[in-house]
């Protein structure tokens, strides 16, 4: 199952424009609620110097960039866990990904109506995180009532469940996010099926006008302190701004940028930001001179897993991987004198894989 970041927001705050923007989509953008009804599916790469360099290095036919899966979920309103604006079903469409970018509306617009009278991102933030919350709450209420009717034959066997999930019911009625409750091992084990929205990481996106770039302004500013408080990262960009530079030259665009005040393009920075939430890495293989490819890996995993990644067979009859890291081979400058210098070794299936490693499998089936 490919890697899914879920953008999510209140209507009107830019988060198809995003997405056009991350994965040039070309879905509907209109100032109007529910524009998107759908979930609109696209595929956003990630931009990796060291995947340009290794591809100077090999000389290959193909370069192939690691991607993940962007999805747009429909805005939500207040009133979206009681199914306020067709909010249960986008609701489910949240349940679905890996990771949560809230897109947050910093900028204002005549042309663009909000959905509140007046513009308060912090506001907009509870408004999402308390809709999460409710629709959370009903979910674990109704596991609650399974696991009792589990319970009466063997009430202790499962004692300790009921208990951890009473907890965290009592902590989701105070308003407190799954995520940044003081779980343990066991508790987040009796948690692990249950389709909860507040346990997904969060990014924060303050949508900004490109007057207000570099920093913001203080509704960035407010949305920083938010998510400061929460120990969530956040990236400010105008989502404007990166869509009508997608049809510039990259470097003009990237001068452009530089006058603003940008030393990179804001999508740039929100796909690492994204990767660093899930705690993704990235390993990259090359293929007899005829591929340079980048995968995507979680953080801890091991040289198995990576074969996996690339192919079940691989996987299946793993011999040995011959590993560089991407430091190596780049002094270096080619894998044969990489090898001379001692810098490539032999690794077994238990290796654990570290960011930036260059992988070639052995294996036989």
């Amino acid at each position: 199952m490919p890697l899914q970041l879920g953008l999510v927001g209140l209507p009107n705050v830019g988060k198809s424009t995003l997405f056009n923007a991350l994965t040039s989509a070309g879905a509907e953008v209109a100032n109007y609620p529910f524009t998107t009804i759908a979930p609109n599916v696209g595929v956003a790469v990630v931009e990796d110097p060291r995947l340009r360099r290794i591809a100077a290095i090999v000389g290959p036919e193909r370069v192939v960039p690691a991607t993940f899966q962007v999805v747009d979920v429909a805005g939500l309103v207040e009133g979206a866990s009681r199914g306020e604006g067709l909010g249960n079903q986008f609701l489910s469409h949240v349940r679905t990904v890996d990771a949560i970018a809230m897109v947050v509306r910093c900028f204002r617009d005549e042309h663009v109506p909000h959905v509140t009278p007046y513009l308060d991102p912090v506001e907009d933030i509870d408004t999402i995180q308390l809709e999460l919350v409710l629709a959370d709450l009903a979910v674990l209420e109704r596991h609650l009532e399974r696991v009792q009717s589990q319970a009466k034959a063997r009430p202790r066997d499962y004692e300790a469940e009921v208990a951890s999930i009473e907890r965290v019911l009592a902590g989701l009625r105070a308003g407190q996010l799954v995520r940044q409750m003081a779980l343990d091992e066991h508790e987040r084990g009796y948690l692990a099926e249950v389709p909860l929205l507040t346990t997904k990481p969060t990014l924060y996106v303050a949508n900004v006008d490109e007057e207000q770039l570099p920093d913001g302004g203080e509704m960035a500013a407010a949305v920083r302190a938010r998510a400061e408080a929460e120990g969530a990262a956040v990236v400010v960009l105008s989502a404007q701004t990166e869509s009508e530079l997608l049809a510039w030259e990259p470097d003009e665009a990237r001068a452009y940028l530089a006058a603003l005040g940008l030393e990179s393009p804001a999508l740039e920075r929100f796909v690492w930001a994204s990767y660093r939430l899930l705690s993704y890495i990235t390993f990259f293989t090359t293929t007899g001179g005829k591929e340079v490819r980048a995968w995507t890996l979680p953080r801890g995993e091991t040289a198995l897993q990576a074969a996996a990644a690339i192919h079940s067979d691989m996987a299946r009859g793993f011999i040995r991987a011959e590993v560089v890291s991407y430091e190596d081979l780049d002094r270096a400058g080619s894998i044969a004198k990489a090898r001379e210098a001692g810098k490539l070794r032999l690794e077994g299936r238990d290796y654990v894989v570290q960011d930036g490693d260059v992988i070639h499998i052995r294996f036989a089936v």
